[in-house]
């Protein structure tokens, strides 16, 4: 059973199109108990999103559908906040303003680049993930938020330009973002949008395309983590819960016990299924 997806948008994200309801029918047709909406909240002023998220009507919409979909399906409360510590005051303003069962923490841009224009990665590499985990690590340090999103987004695109992503080669880079969620509490949200995109020369082992991966749980579970969520990222009604059996098994593999509930932005942990 796919305990819950905690990751997705609809037609109040700006690259959505799909209806709230629409999005609730497909989880209760795949049996999946729980979900919860994240719409992206983005300021960088450069930003297809910046300003397209409407909380009054998105508020609606929800109290809508969870009274229509009532003892059929969980509908949790979430947002996706991008740049946390770079708008920290545009995220607390939010935050306070609905009661929001959790938030997503997302690094898209880094200055004025966004991770999913190639132009990103011309630049070797090292210095590609380099930089961008740098800045994760100032995201988990200094951004108020629940659940890290997507850990390594940037190899939806890097992947198809250096045809290759191996973890430990930025351990050294990976383990204060990890850290920082340990102490601050801060699930990690195994994300499996990677899965469904097409690589020219795709790894051998899908599991290498789970943001994050196998390894990167690995040390996680290794520094005392505990906190994980599952979310598709799903933009279409079909995508709801793809993959989150992967999802699944790699945190097993990575020795992780528990799936991570939110609530009212508390955190409630119960056995992995």
């Amino acid at each position: 059973m796919i305990p819950h997806d905690y990751h997705m948008h609809s037609n109040f994200s700006c690259d959505c199109k799909a209806a709230m309801a629409e999005m609730c029918r497909s989880a209760i047709a795949k049996g999946i108990p729980e979900i919860g909406f994240t719409e992206h909240y983005d300021r960088h002023a450069l930003d297809d999103c910046h300003d397209y998220f409407k909380l009054d009507a998105w508020q609606t919409e929800l109290e809508r559908c969870r009274a229509e979909f009532a003892g059929k399906l969980i509908i949790r409360a979430g947002i996706e906040i991008g740049e946390p510590h770079v708008y920290q005051q545009e995220a607390r303003t939010i935050l306070q303003s609905y009661p929001f069962d959790y938030a997503l923490g997302s690094l898209h841009w880094i200055g004025n680049e966004i991770v999913f224009d190639p132009k990103y990665f011309r630049r070797p590499a090292d210095e590609a993930f380099r930089i961008y985990f740098e800045e994760l690590e100032r995201v988990t340090r200094l951004g108020e938020f629940n659940i890290l999103s997507h850990f390594e987004v940037l190899i939806r695109v890097g992947y198809t330009v250096y045809n290759e992503y191996d973890p430990c080669r930025y351990e050294d880079g990976i383990r204060p973002v990890l850290r920082n969620c340990v102490e601050r509490g801060i699930a990690l949200d195994i994300n499996t949008a990677a899965l469904r995109r097409t690589y020219k020369n795709p790894p051998a082992d899908r599991t290498a395309l789970l943001t994050p991966g196998v390894e990167v749980l690995r040390w996680y579970a290794e520094m005392g983590g505990e906190r994980i969520t599952l979310g598709s990222d799903a933009h279409q009604p079909q995508h709801i819960g793809a993959d989150l059996d992967i999802a699944i098994n790699a945190a097993k593999t990575a020795g992780l016990k528990y799936i991570t509930h939110f609530e009212k932005r508390q955190a409630r942990l119960e056995p992995l299924p």
